[in-house]
């Protein structure tokens, strides 16, 4: 693709980086195929293509952004299924959160808009507060049903639209704080083989406890001591994807020095992170503190010692399997496949435990989370939710596993097959507790 910056331009370093992006794109089109609002919408502008189009032309025009090149990028899942597709090897993901971020920093968005995109960027990373909104959420709930449940927009991005999603997304039961969640150590059951921390994330935390008690119980069991090291938390992805860009550099930042302290001290093979979503962003904390020559090669350790649980679990293997009798289905989190090409390794542990894997059709297919996705453009979130839900169905399984809480409660609330974490299926078959979505 043919650029038109200026030097000047061009001395900006992001800007730099995303016209090396654009210029690798050959305009093939192989992604509008596997792009979700593609495929439900029709329309060019709500293609990866389309959307490097848009980019190019705000980037380029050093103007800011009209309200339909803002509506068609904010339609983005970030899924970035276009990157597992692209023959070019166009990084997606590192344009449109640059997009994202020039937006931000450029167009003015209306007050609701902008009131509920700052609600929802302040309550994510803080997992106290996160769960203080889920409990007045609780209590505002059943007034759901008085607003619309359908919206002008195809995304669902009006107002009132958002408030009911909002509302839907709060859980029927909310477990309490988990005391693993503290920063702590956890000894290796054996003569120690690694040792590990583990990403205590922010959502998490709140939603799904059981899934960080299930990891540290599978790792320590498997002769791997967990550390929960403090200062660490939110790995800023949730700021990031509404172009907070600045927010989710402090919060790496924090996660950054917390993990160096640990590193310098006693040490550390591996971080460990059991949110896939997390595990792209703590991954790419090279790239995103490139810039910053005080931070660029701490936060180049930390992204090379980032690893899916599924990935340090593989290397070690599974010891005292005892079989379940379960077809899985395996939903693979965008975030996993194409995000980290994480694809094999958590369906063969899920095989050596004794379950049956089946894959899902369309499995490159989002399921329509996204994080913040699911409230911002709750229409969309929920026809792929639906979508989702009818492929995995269709191949019958006893139980679906995933390895990305946020897919998990999406996917469970249009099913009534239960859905668990990998880990906790995993930690099942090798001595834990049965998972409770399976009780």
């Amino acid at each position: 693709m043919q650029t038109n910056f200026t030097l000047a331009q061009l001395g900006d370093p992001e800007t730099a980086r995303s016209e090396q992006i654009l210029r690798k794109c050959v305009h093939c089109g192989f992604c509008t195929a596997t792009c979700p609002t593609f495929l439900l919408l029709g329309d060019e502008r709500d293609s990866p293509r389309g959307r490097i189009y848009l980019m190019k032309a705000m980037l380029e025009g050093d103007r800011s952004p009209t309200s339909a090149e803002v509506k068609h990028v904010d339609r983005c899942l970030s899924c970035l299924s276009c990157m597992t597709t692209c023959p070019s090897g166009v990084n997606y993901m590192h344009l449109v959160d640059h997009g994202r971020h020039y937006i931000e920093e450029r167009h003015t968005r209306s007050w609701s808009d902008r009131l509920l995109r700052r609600v929802l960027a302040w309550l994510m990373p803080r997992p106290s507060a996160f769960r203080w909104s889920m409990v007045l959420g609780r209590v505002a709930k059943p007034f759901a049903g008085l607003l619309p449940a359908t919206s002008s927009d195809p995304g669902g991005a009006t107002f009132l639209r958002r408030l009911r999603a909002m509302l839907e997304a709060v859980p029927d039961r909310l477990p309490g704080p988990s005391s693993v969640d503290r920063p702590q150590v956890f000894p290796a059951a054996g003569l120690r083989r690694k040792r590990v921390a583990l990403m205590p994330g922010c959502g998490q935390q709140v939603l799904a406890p059981e899934v960080n008690e299930a990891t540290i119980r599978l790792l320590t069991r498997h002769d791997i001591e967990v550390v929960n090291v403090a200062g660490s938390g939110c790995c800023g992805s949730s700021v990031l994807h509404v172009g907070r860009n600045e927010e989710a550099v402090a919060l790496a930042k924090l996660n950054i020095a917390a993990w160096m302290r640990e590193i310098d001290g006693a040490g550390l093979d591996a971080i460990v992170i059991n949110a896939s979503g997390c595990g792209t962003t703590v991954k790419d904390y090279g790239h995103m503190l490139a810039d910053d020559p005080e931070w660029k090669e701490r936060a180049e350790q930390v992204a090379r010692l980032a690893r899916d649980v599924s990935e340090v679990m593989l290397e070690v293997g599974l010891a005292n399997v005892t079989a379940r009798p379960l077809t899985i289905a395996y939903h693979s989190a965008c975030s996993m496949q194409h995000g980290q090409k994480v694809i094999e390794q958590p369906k063969k542990l899920l095989r050596d435990a004794g379950y049956v894997v089946r894959d899902v059709p369309e499995s490159h297919i989002c399921c329509g989370w996204a994080g913040t996705y699911q409230v911002l453009q709750p229409e969309l979130s929920r026809r792929l939710r639906d979508r989702k839900v009818a492929n995995i169905e269709s191949v019958r399984p006893d139980a679906i596993a995933a390895g990305n809480f946020g897919c998990i409660g999406n996917i469970a609330s249009g099913t009534g097959i239960p859905v668990a974490h990998t880990v906790e299926l995993l930690d099942w078959a090798t001595g834990g507790p049965r998972p409770r979505a399976l009780q």
